[in-house]
């Protein structure tokens, strides 16, 4: 599917011709629409459907009549039966007259623009359109990586109330990983951002120049807050692991305990039940010397509990 916009009046406005100064928005495009896009504006085929592989690289191609700017944005997934992220392409593709940004997803970054959250841009002005879209791209980032560590602290809040279990680590584990997506992913794109500032066949307007500098800080900016979080979840993971370990611990001590203490009647009874001459037994023949051998036990465990916890066993 693709969809084409001019402007018209200062307003973004959907058409269906295909003429100069519009912005052609591809998203998951079939072989007909790729062929007949390649065509029209004389493209490599392969260049168009390049966005399509989600293995494909972050990489900036200056070609005879086009530009290729390839970069990764965010998006939502379900993993584990819970809301993760990952990174898929994006390519925008500069042509002199037009732009045409193609992705296998529907991405909040484009839907930005298309649904007139972003007010203040227009197609005409290509340079300015495409910093734009990689600007809203590095704050999508910092979104996403803002909703991972607000996941963060709530499984820290179950950790300091000690409610935490195998689950939690599960998911910490899913986001450093998704945190090393984006880390990789924003990496590239800085890379990506300086050959666009160093490449003297992409034209640049002084204008704008300003948005470059703030679109390559909010990059650098989504980086540095990737490595924060993962160090930061990385330590939560230990210390969630190391608070399960001493829950264990915790309670192969108290099971412990409870064996040594029920030794001590389970050896006085055994005594008592041997098949010889109960002759020699103490109380075994008072009356009362059911009640006093208990008691005694009982005195012996306490004895024991006391003795233990004094020591700090438990």
């Amino acid at each position: 599917m693709y969809k084409i916009y001019s402007m018209e009046d200062g307003y973004l406005k959907e058409t269906d011709e295909l003429k100069e100064d519009v912005w052609i928005n591809m998203q998951q495009p079939t072989m007909d629409e790729s062929c007949k896009i390649a065509n029209y504006y004389k493209i490599d085929f392969d260049d168009i459907i390049a966005a399509l592989d989600d293995e494909e690289s972050s990489r900036i191609s200056v070609e005879d009549n086009y530009t290729i700017i390839l970069v990764d944005v965010p998006i939502n997934e379900t993993r584990n039966e819970k809301r993760a992220y990952t990174t898929i392409p994006l390519e925008i593709i500069l042509l002199d007259n037009s732009v045409i940004t193609i992705c296998a997803e529907e991405t909040s970054v484009i839907h930005a623009f298309t649904n007139k959250i972003i007010r203040d841009f227009t197609v005409k002005k290509k340079m300015r359109f495409i910093y734009q879209i990689i600007y809203r791209a590095a704050l999508e980032y910092q979104s996403c990586l803002r909703n991972i560590d607000r996941r963060r602290t709530v499984i820290e809040e179950k950790a300091v109330k000690k409610e935490t279990d195998e689950g939690d680590l599960i998911e910490l584990h899913e986001l450093e990983s998704n945190l090393v997506y984006f880390e990789t992913s924003l990496n590239a794109n800085r890379v990506v951002l300086d050959k666009m500032v160093r490449n003297s066949r992409i034209k640049q307007y002084q204008e704008d120049m300003e948005l470059l500098e703030d679109v390559i800080i909010e990059n650098s900016q989504a980086v540095e807050m990737a490595n924060i979080y993962k160090d930061i979840i990385h330590g939560s993971r230990d210390l969630i692991s190391t608070i399960i370990n001493n829950q264990l611990n915790d309670t192969m001590k108290y099971l412990t305990i409870i064996t040594v203490v029920m030794a001590i009647p389970t050896v006085i009874s055994g005594l008592y039940g041997m098949n010889v001459d109960t002759g020699g037994m103490p109380f075994a023949h008072i009356d009362m010397g059911f009640g006093i051998i208990t008691l005694l036990i009982m005195c012996i465990c306490i004895l024991a509990l006391i003795f233990m916890k004094k020591r700090r066993i438990w």
